[in-house]
């Protein structure tokens, strides 16, 4: 005790020193003393003169001698030791009177674990310190207790503690006060210590659940059902901060994690009710305790994603039955759209609603509407949490909230990354789904509110996420695949890129280390070691990190990212040599606010900007890390969550349809037939219930996930995507390093908005929804071929996102508006060769942007299949044609001005349809035998599949063919150009092949269709008929003169070529095909005079035209064609005169097959010599 005045004296009062034996824990030792040291004494510095103490002899509370004391049970003044100055000390050493400047002096008893406290009545006035001194602790005459390192002190005359320097501490009128992370009680000394003996009793009982469950939730619920805000109510936070002082830490610990779990419990299984009320009581609670800055940390810390695996307070659970959550009551009128047609989409063509359709789904909103604003009350009361979670302002006794929550909900995303295959650890989507829209909603708070603070910052509209996040290593993404493969592959072949670029080199040895198999995680090379500095500095000439954070242990939770070590060098000044220095990038637990947020030139996550990018600052570093991680969350199971949601809408359209089907029928019913009436009564009952009961549980789907809020965030999130990918894409090679699940973000996100959230919202309604569009278009067109890119996987979902694209009008307008340069390369990548890459994707978008020009291709339902079956909803629908002329355009422009783009590309497409079509004929063959086997056999789905998407791969291409001879049919008829001959030769042959096989009389292709086998109903003569068709017809008809004599000749020449089958396309047979088929029943003919709703009458007239023009044509080659010996003809095809001699070696034959051949080797078919080249060869006169 140390006292600064004169005149203080202390008279004699009970002086109790007690202690709480039964769970105590190790604070070091000490005598009593105000401020905790190592080794405390109780000490008093007594100022000047006449100051005096009088205390009663001290025992302790219990007559056992209580674990943590060290002393005689009574406690007296240590008159021995220990004091400086003069003090006068009664005879029972209980009393003691100051007479010097500044005197101190001891008590006999030390404490070294547990909680204690003493009592003192200070009778004088004057200027007195009291507090906890440690034993080796020299005091003077101008240094008391709290004047030295090892002393704390409190003075209550001036309301200050003590510890070498002296603050402001407590105030009057309060019984517990908080500083920092330090507590203080104020008040009478009684109530104090009637506190400590309740708290001594009822702590280890709140550590029991029951208790705490059924006592302590219950008096906390009771305390906010006060009503009015959360802040209204201190008490809970006043109990709190008792808990922290009077209880030991693991029983607080063990309280408050009970505490939550029982929260959490009761917000999960208690019943919905129609106004949410107890999941608005929990929630309020839960934001009370968050409240609190020392628990929410402590829970934070350990509870809310290490023990609730699961975001359970972030989720609003559909009820089990639309009766437990009242919605009758909510929504007692339902409403489900109409508008429908056979195939389940919507029917614009149909007539307005009715004025009674008009006010039951008026009603049917205003339930809605009802519903949406009592689940907006608990979505605001779990945004507070998240807000309180992300608070970056608590940093009182430690690192602020928000880090805390950084690195945990990291893990949380590396362990639903890392176990995707493992439901049993994996936080479920629809969890997942409510969560990402409170984030996003506290994200975008909190990201506003500091461009309101920092007006040259970034707004959240315009939020993306920098590119050096995704190469400098602040940022853990586990292992999550980059655009340019594994990130250990990007590091050692970008290595240059990254220190032109970006300023950051990669230390050689930590790189090796990384990428060796065999590395033995447990030890670390002594080359690395040595080369490691002891403490690495950040940028700038930030301070020195402390050795214990380049051990070598550090970092292993990622080998691929976080031990490697990398040197950032700052761009705005040139380096000398000893700013050097590498910085060690740490792994997920390691990181602090320094590290996030960076300081004194250290720019945190930001490190490592590249040129390109601008100098506007963002936002604060930890959202964006905020940000990146709700990118990821969407990836993981957002969306595959969203599209399960909508089957409830799809049973509502099913549901609908059938009622109305059933009450057509009812309509319909002979009102003699009763049996079949009531039978229809019943049906149309069971479907009305049942349409009740999902379009309320639709109503909460829709307000739950399908809002227009929700609508917003993920179109929020697509913007944010786009922009992200821009920035990323001006980095050069660089962008290799960014996660691929950006990509699939970005096209994920947009297909939700078209697909799940209509006709609910409606997409077109978003602002800048047009510019959107086409940014998005963009960056289709210029990455699905980017080299850049080397996954399968991304490159596939590329080129199937451009395919959607181009099929809809709105989305293939946006391709047409992008930049023509992008337009150019985005054609010019889709003409690329076929056998370089796979094919079928960019063949299927080349086929949509042909669609409704080509011979017969404006149909959306297969036209052979609504003859047979015109009343089948079932049968697979198309997407209504919407060609692009631009884009035609381009590709008609680059295959005439590139003469090795159209060869090569051409060559690619027939070869494609030569193997595809030839797969689809044996495939046919094996379906046929095994239809013919007397015992009874199943031909395998999955073989029916594949032979069905050959016979549609043959259709695409031949459609892609067609494109091109309408577009440029130069390239086949123009001989002037080197290959137009050789091209043509191979056209003809296959598109005689084609038509032979399909059209013979009773052949193979026809018994396989009559089958009508489930799985090949595309199958049919229809599509592929005309797709030759239409390719004939622009060479024989539509075409110049000159091209109709090449065509025509070439077409003739082909040994494979028979006027029947073009005659088949207009129903003619030859005669001899009459004459047989007379006896037998009659047949009905494929003819494309039969589909006249598809193909117009100036089609069938070109059709006519060239039935004419062959059949008249080949009667001449006929008369003029001269025999042709064995001998002249080819002796590899034996179809052509021989035409071509090969050098050196004088081998022959016609040109066709010399020219293909030399295409793929240059070795002669007979001697397999090296053929220089190749030369006309005419047969000399026999005269």
């Amino acid at each position: 005790m140390t006292s600064k005045g004169a005149g203080t004296a202390f008279s004699r009062k009970s002086y109790r020193l007690s202690s709480e034996p039964e769970k105590s824990k190790v604070t070091g030792m000490g005598l009593c003393c105000c401020r905790v040291s190592w080794r405390h004494s109780s000490a008093v510095l007594l100022n000047a003169a006449q100051l005096s103490l009088r205390v009663s002899s001290a025992t302790l509370v219990s007559d056992q001698v209580a674990e943590g004391r060290l002393g005689p049970s009574t406690v007296v003044l240590d008159h021995t030791s220990g004091f400086e100055g003069l003090l006068l000390v009664d005879d029972d050493l209980l009393g003691v009177i100051g007479h010097s400047n500044f005197g101190s002096i001891r008590a006999t008893t030390c404490v070294y674990k547990g909680k204690w406290i003493y009592e003192v009545l200070i009778s004088s006035q004057g200027l007195m310190q009291i507090g906890w001194c440690t034993l080796n602790c020299k005091f003077n005459q101008e240094e008391g207790v709290g004047d030295t390192p090892d002393s704390y002190a409190y003075d209550g005359n001036r309301v200050r503690k003590w510890n070498v320097t002296t603050t402001n501490y407590g105030k009057e009128g309060k019984l517990v006060e908080k500083d920092t992370s330090m507590w203080q009680l104020q008040g009478e000394p009684t109530v104090l210590i009637t506190l400590a003996h309740i708290f001594n009793y009822f702590s280890p009982l709140l550590c029991k659940v029951y208790l705490v469950e059924d006592v302590l939730m219950t008096f906390l619920l009771s305390i906010l059902e006060r009503g009015g805000a959360v802040e209204a109510h201190p008490l809970i936070q006043q109990l709190l901060d008792l808990m922290w002082l009077l209880m030991e830490e693991y029983e607080v610990h063990e309280c408050l994690k009970q505490l939550l779990m029982s929260l959490l419990r009761a917000y999960r299984f208690s019943p919905i009710i129609p106004d949410l009320g107890l999941q608005i009581h929990y929630l309020r609670l839960t934001i009370a305790v968050l409240k609190h800055e020392k628990s929410r940390k402590y829970l934070l810390s350990n509870v809310l994603f290490d023990v609730l695996r699961s975001v359970v307070f972030f989720y609003i659970k559909s009820p089990l039955r639309v009766e437990e959550a009242g919605l009758q009551e909510l929504i007692p009128t339902t409403w489900w759209p109409n508008r429908f047609t056979k195939e389940g989409k919507e029917n614009k063509e149909m007539k307005e609603e009715s004025a009674e359709e008009r006010l039951r789904r008026r009603a049917y909103e205003r339930g809605c509407q009802r519903l949406k604003k009592r689940i907006e009350v608990v979505e605001g009361l779990q945004v507070q949490i998240l807000k309180l979670l992300l608070n970056n302002k608590d940093r009182g006794g430690g690192e602020a909230s928000r880090y805390i929550f950084l690195n945990k909900f990291r893990k949380f995303l590396q362990e639903n990354a890392s176990n995707r295959g493992n439901l049993t650890v994996l936080c479920p989507p629809e969890y997942m789904v409510c969560f990402l829209h409170r984030l996003i909603a506290a994200l975008r708070s909190f990201w506003d509110g500091h461009k309101a603070k920092t007006p040259a910052t970034v707004g959240s509209e315009e939020a993306y996420v920098p590119p050096q996040l995704f190469y400098n290593g602040k940022v853990d993404y586990f292992d999550l695949q980059r655009l340019g493969g594994l990130l250990s592959h990007l590091k050692k072949t970008l290595k240059d890129d990254l220190a032109a670029k970006a300023n950051v080199l990669i230390d050689p040895a930590e790189l090796q280390a990384v990428t060796m198999d065999d590395l033995d995680e447990d030890e670390e090379s002594a080359t690395s070691a040595a080369q490691r500095p002891s403490a690495a500095l950040a940028i700038g000439g930030a301070l020195a990190r402390p050795g214990w954070l380049s051990s070598p242990t550090l970092g292993r939770a990622n080998r691929f990212l976080s031990t490697a070590a990398v040197s950032l060098m700052n761009p705005r000044r040139p380096l000398g040599t000893l700013e050097k220095i590498k910085v060690r990038t740490l792994s997920v637990e390691q990181r602090t606010e320094e590290d996030i947020e960076g300081s004194h030139g250290n720019e945190g996550l930001l490190l490592g900007k590249p040129p390109e990018e601008p100098d506007q600052p963002i936002t604060e570093n930890s959202l964006l890390e905020v940000l990146d991680g709700i990118i990821m969350m969407y990836n993981l199971s957002v969306h595959q969550q969203l599209g399960k949601m909508v089957g409830v809408s799809d049973d509502v359209n099913e549901y609908a349809m059938a009622l109305k089907d059933t009450e057509e029928k009812i309509s319909r019913c002979p009102k003699r037939r009763r049996d079949i009436r009531e039978e229809l009564l019943k049906s149309q009952k069971v479907f009305s219930e049942k349409l009740n009961h999902l379009s309320r549980r639709l109503a909460w789907i829709n307000v739950t996930i399908y809002s227009k809020e929700k609508m917003q965030d993920i179109y929020w999130l697509l913007r944010v995507c786009i922009r992200t990918i821009e920035h990323g894409d001006r980095t050069g090679s660089l962008f290799a390093f960014m996660p691929e699940f950006y990509l699939s973000v970005a096209m994920n996100s947009y297909s939700a908005l078209k697909n799940y959230f209509s006709p609910v919202n409606s997409m077109e309604e978003l602002p800048g929804y047009e510019e959107t569009l086409m940014r998005l278009a963009a960056i289709l067109a210029k990455h699905f071929a980017d080299s850049r890119i080397v996954g399968t996987d991304i490159r596939d979902s590329l080129m199937q996102a451009l395919a959607s694209y181009v099929c809809y009008p709105h989305s293939l307008r946006a391709v047409e508006r992008i930049p023509e340069e992008q337009r150019i390369s985005m054609m010019k990548s889709l003409l690329a060769p076929y056998e370089q890459r796979p094919w079928a994707q960019t063949n299927w978008i080349l086929v949509r942007l042909w669609r409704g020009c080509g011979f017969g291709y404006r149909y959306t339902r297969l036209p052979h299949l609504l003859k047979t079956k015109p009343e089948d909803a079932s049968l697979p629908s198309l997407q209504k044609p919407c060609p692009s002329t631009l884009l035609q355009r381009h590709m008609a422009d680059l295959l005439r001005s590139d003469r090795d783009l159209a060869p090569s590309f051409l060559n690619s497409v027939l070869n494609q349809l030569n193997w595809a079509f030839s797969e689809f004929i044996g495939m046919i063959q094996e379906i046929q035998q095994a239809a013919e086997r007397l015992e009874r056999n199943f031909v395998d789905s999955r073989q029916l599949k594949v032979c069905a998407t050959c016979f549609d791969l043959s259709v695409s291409l031949l459609r892609v063919l067609e494109m091109t001879v309408t577009l440029a049919p130069e390239i086949f008829l123009d001989w002037n150009r080197p290959s137009s001959e050789l091209l043509l030769r191979r056209l003809a042959q296959l598109l005689n092949q084609v038509l032979n096989r399909v059209t013979a009389e009773r052949n193979l292709f026809d018994r396989v269709v009559n089958l009508r086998l489930p799985g090949l109903e595309s199958v049919d003569h229809y599509p592929i008929l005309v797709a030759v068709t239409g390719i004939l017809v622009r060479l024989l008809v539509d075409t110049d003169a000159q091209g109709v004599e090449h065509a025509t000749a070439v077409l003739l020449a082909d040994p494979c070529f028979q006027l029947r089958s073009i005659q088949y396309l207009l129903g003619h047979a030859e005669p001899s095909a009459l004459a047989a088929a007379a006896p037998a029943a009659e047949k009905r003919r494929f003819s494309l005079h039969s589909y006249t709703d598809y193909i117009s009458t100036e089609e069938l007239v070109k059709v006519d035209k060239m039935l004419h023009h062959l059949s008249e044509e080949s009667k001449q080659a006929a008369a003029t064609t001269l025999p042709t010996s064995e001998e002249d003809l080819c002796p590899i095809c034996y179809a052509h005169p021989i035409s071509a001699i090969f050098r050196p070696c004088s081998h022959k034959s016609c040109k066709a097959c010399i020219n293909q051949h030399l295409m793929n080797n240059k070795d002669c078919f007979f001697c397999k010599a090296t053929i220089t080249g190749v030369d006309d060869f005419t047969k000399p006169d026999s005269s």
